[in-house]
């Protein structure tokens, strides 16, 4: 049975965003009634760090007091998002013998390959870190690929290759306090490219491969898709907040009026279009080259069909697709959700994504089903990811 009352908490650097949601109540996607939505400034945060829990707390709180007013409902336990520059990715592999003496692969050695692989972790690349969510990308028996299940078939030497989404530590810990300290009790931890995967991407392009931008106020997270898994993720210290910055200094004006001119909410001859042009080129070019860099390291730069999809704050730039088409020489589009709910609000852009995607997944949680068929591989993950979390959550 899904849940009544699901809610999902993103705490970005820029707003603490939460969404209620009827888990009972969902559409043909799998995807529940959304209730009510609830936004206030983020204080207490820097990069995605935990600076002030106490400060994060009473943003949280407010953003939740606005949708529970709107929803008529009292939330006690949520969903909550993990991001920032602490958040991070890394693929292992590691192989068994099979023992049994018909050397058919059974669940138990699925799982014994998968406790191997983790356990074969170098101490110092887990250090201070957590592994929040785990995903197994290739079974091979006898160094060949296996596509589906492995259970039932047979092999001397089986092996896996899984990725591992780590946070450090101290920063999931101050997550998790500072949601407790709002009154909140965590149910589960989910990285949020993670989350908002489930809302901005189809099967068909996590399938095909595409990697998903969000460009907030100070970071920039990406997650590369293939084969309907995530197969990376990585979180860049950069963001829209530093075009605002150099607008600022170029352009000689208020760091408010920068963001006004920025967003195109000030237009006129009050300032050089062209110049400003410039500007916004320069900082775009950083984070594209950035996440061409990346795509080069796991081999993936210029081979994914279906391109990239940008979305957060920073993604409502003018030409920013035809820029990130341009750098990275793939399909470009932004990324939207067009979600109605019952505030009469259609969400015609994506900032609402992680929060949401949040919802969905609680909203699954307990199932044996797949959420929908562009999320097939976290209804499979979901289990590793609460056995996961669970023990270090307080």
């Amino acid at each position: 049975m899904s849940r009544s009352i699901i809610t999902g908490i993103d705490i970005g650097t820029y707003h603490v965003k939460v969404v209620i949601a009827h888990g009972s109540e969902v559409g043909e996607r799998g995807f529940p009634k959304i209730l009510a939505t609830g936004i206030a400034d983020s204080r207490g945060l820097r990069h995605g760090y935990v600076i002030n829990p106490h400060d994060i707390a009473q943003s949280i709180r407010k953003a939740m007091n606005e949708a529970e007013k709107k929803a008529n409902v009292k939330v006690r336990k949520a969903f909550v998002a993990v991001g920032g520059i602490g958040l991070g990715s890394m693929v292992y592999s590691s192989s068994i013998i099979i023992s049994k003496a018909d050397l058919e692969i059974t669940n138990l050695d699925i799982k014994k390959v998968q406790e191997q692989c983790e356990k074969d972790i170098p101490n110092n690349a887990i250090l201070n870190r957590k592994i929040i969510n785990s995903v197994p990308l290739q079974y091979k028996i006898d160094g060949k690929v296996i596509l589906g299940k492995p259970e039932g078939m047979k092999g001397s030497k089986f092996e896996v290759k899984t990725l591992y989404i780590t946070c450090l530590e101290h920063h999931l810990n101050d997550i998790i306090q500072s949601v407790e300290e709002a009154g909140i009790s965590v149910e589960d931890i989910v990285a949020s490219p993670i989350a908002a995967s489930l809302v901005t991407l189809t099967k068909a392009q996590k399938i095909a491969g595409c990697v998903l931008a969000n460009i907030g106020a100070e970071t920039v997270a990406i997650a590369v898709f293939e084969n309907n898994m995530p197969v990376s993720l990585e979180i860049f210290p950069i963001g829209s907040t530093d075009i605002t910055n150099d607008i600022a200094l170029g352009l000689k004006v208020p760091l408010e009026e920068a963001e006004q001119i920025k967003i195109g909410a000030i237009t006129g001859s009050s300032f050089p279009r062209k110049k400003l042009e410039e500007i916004i080129s320069a900082r775009l070019s950083d984070i594209f080259e950035l996440i061409e860099a990346h795509l080069k390291k796991i081999g993936r730069n210029g081979l994914l069909p279906a391109g990239i999809i940008i979305t957060g704050g920073g993604s409502g730039l003018s030409n920013i697709d035809e820029m990130a088409k341009a750098y990275l020489r793939l399909p470009s589009r932004i990324g939207g959700l067009g979600i109605k709910s019952s505030e009469k609000q259609n969400w015609k852009d994506s900032t609402w994504a992680v929060a949401y995607g949040l919802c969905i997944l609680g909203t699954h949680s307990e199932e044996d089903e797949s959420i929908d068929t562009s999320a097939q591989f976290l209804s499979k993950m979901w289990r590793s990811i609460v056995s996961s979390i669970k023990q270090f959550l307080p």
